[in-house]
């Protein structure tokens, strides 16, 4: 590729994203293609129909690059192939690209954006990083938003055209957006809301644009989340406390043995052993007896009857106004006659 000296920089380049790429034309290699190249993809059976539509315009913009693609439906596969007259020598690279976003559910519109020189792709794999499909099923909405605002708001950010589907996310920009998108995503998918990341480069974005601070460390402006892992486990209500550590074992339980030659049992015979039992017995029914009796004996004891009422209560009774209460029979009585 022949480019004038006074293009090229000299020196240490400040923003190497800034640079534009020159166009590579098929003035700069006139001969074409030695060897022929080959890519193949497989794809679902559910966009079978849509690249049915759509394979036409697909040959149509490949021929413009002098590239050969084929549609098999019986295997389900597309292929891409370079030609003798095919100058560009990494548009095959873009081409196999663009194929595999097409399998993965890009719209024709979006893929043809990857054979551009400032454009590029990138298909993150999201099936692995969570081994709970409820938790996955989660994350990848938390990653879309509701009505899909947190997806637009990272294709604003980053100028990617952003498309979740299934075990992958399929991003189309360029390069410097398509780093961003796969922290975001990746970030997401590790229990951290994309709205962190979304907001630190809305904070670049703005510094990025005062003079002043552009050429600055920006750690102080930038907010630090940190991540909180909180238990969800029920602690028990009695804990128990661990004793204090002695290098001496614990004293060995006494066996049946021991027992009865501490209580003098073993030096008894056998019939005073038995009559021993036997008394204890004996004990344990009277006992259980006398409760028995006691819950027998409850219904029938009288409730516990009011306190009689005090002489201050009977006064307050008793001074009752003579002269009203004979008029209000008076009244009553009239009333009877009337009727």
């Amino acid at each position: 590729m022949s480019v004038d000296k006074d293009e090229t920089p000299s020196g240490p380049v400040e923003n190497a994203w800034a640079m534009e790429i020159p166009e590579f034309k098929a003035e700069h290699n006139p001969h074409g293609m030695l060897e022929e190249s080959k890519f193949a993809t497989l794809f679902p059976r559910y966009r079978e129909k849509y690249l049915k539509e759509c394979w036409s315009l697909v040959q149509a913009k490949l021929s413009e690059y002098n590239l050969k693609c084929e549609l098999d439906l019986v295997e389900g596969s597309m292929t891409v192939m370079t030609t003798r007259k095919c100058w560009d020598p990494y548009i095959i690279i873009k081409a196999r690209d663009m194929i595999k976003l097409l399998a993965r559910s890009v719209p024709y519109d979006q893929a043809l954006k990857v054979l551009e020189d400032d454009h590029g792709s990138d298909i993150i794999k999201i099936g692995n990083i969570v081994g709970n499909k409820e938790r996955f099923v989660k994350r990848r909405q938390r990653l879309i938003g509701p009505n899909g605002s947190t997806l637009k708001s990272i294709e604003l950010l980053t100028q990617c055209y952003v498309l979740v589907q299934g075990n992958t996310v399929s991003a189309i920009g360029p390069y410097q957006g398509l780093k961003h998108v796969r922290k975001i995503v990746i970030d997401t998918m590790n229990n951290v809301h994309p709205i962190y990341n979304i907001k630190t480069l809305m904070i670049k974005r703005e510094l990025m644009k005062d003079p002043k601070l552009r050429n600055e460390n920006w750690e102080r402006f930038l907010p630090r989340f940190e991540h909180k892992n909180l238990s969800k486990r029920k602690q028990p209500l009695k804990k128990k406390k661990k004793a204090p550590y002695t290098p001496f074992p614990p004293a060995q339980p006494l066996s049946k043995i021991d027992k009865e030659l501490e209580s003098g049992e073993y030096f008894l015979k056998e019939k005073e052993k038995k009559a021993k039992k036997a008394a204890e017995r004996r004990e344990k029914e009277a006992e259980t007896k006398v409760k028995q009796k006691e819950k027998r004996e409850k219904s029938f004891k009288p409730p516990k009857e009011k306190p009689f009422a005090s002489s201050n209560s009977t006064s307050k009774s008793q001074d009752v106004d003579v002269s009203k209460l004979k008029q209000k029979v008076k009244a009553a009585q009239k009333k009877k006659v009337r009727d």
